[in-house]
């Protein structure tokens, strides 16, 4: 084997080992900003406490669905192991449906809430790695708006509905693989805690209700390092 083919060869082999490592050299670090979009899904692992009217306790209960929606993160790299990152989303649609006496189950209303979140990360991995998993804890806090009464509902005597905001923890867990110098993909899951406590008025008198959503949330995303 000539000298100028072994060079050819040895370069050829070396090729992807160096992709890679030049993808890796330029892997999270200090003063990176990383911003990924992709697929939400908030799935609520809701329970709530019966339903009153007028101070009394019904047989209802309160339920709430998931949804699905686009969410975007960003993280700015405070070091190359700590972050602070923030989630975001379009409004996040749920049907509420109440169950448990007849002629009053099924849907409810439809509401719609944005839950930012904001937390501190802790990215295990050396700089240099290609593969960045990450675990994060912080605060949330939930806004609920456009709470609207089905018209049959609306019949049956119920009106102004609305629903409190939450403030509570959150506790993440996510990975980034590197699939250039600036591209990654993501996937990442959060457990939220949310409370909230539904008011409205039956006939003229008022109700109430209390609901942990609690969901587990989901994405799967591309992102961006500047």
């Amino acid at each position: 084997m000539s000298f100028k083919l072994f060079k050819t060869s040895a370069g050829l082999l070396l090729a992807p080992a160096l992709l890679c490592a030049s993808f890796a050299s330029h892997a999270h670090q200090a003063g990176d900003i990383i911003v990924r979009a992709g697929v939400a899904v908030v799935d609520p692992q809701d329970s709530s406490s019966y339903v009153q009217v007028n101070g009394v306790a019904t047989p209802l209960k309160a339920g709430v669905d998931s949804n699905t929606q686009l969410g975007i993160t960003g993280t700015y790299m405070l070091t190359d192991q700590l972050g602070i990152g923030l989630l975001a989303a379009t409004p996040f649609q749920h049907t509420v449906s109440v169950n448990g006496a007849p002629g009053l189950d099924g849907k409810l209303a439809d509401i719609k809430h944005l839950p930012p979140t904001l937390t501190l990360q802790y990215f295990p991995l050396a700089s240099s790695s290609a593969w960045q998993p990450y675990v994060g804890a912080g605060l949330n806090y939930t806004t609920f708006f456009s709470e609207d009464l089905t018209s049959e509902r609306e019949q049956q005597g119920f009106s102004g509905l609305s629903l409190d905001d939450s403030w509570g923890l959150a506790l993440e867990a996510g990975v980034d693989y590197q699939l250039s110098e600036r591209l990654l993909v993501n996937a990442s899951v959060w457990h939220v805690d949310i409370d909230t406590e539904a008011n409205f008025r039956l006939s003229g008198a008022p109700g109430k209700v209390k609901v942990d959503i609690d969901p587990w949330v989901y994405m799967l995303a591309l992102g961006y390092k500047f």
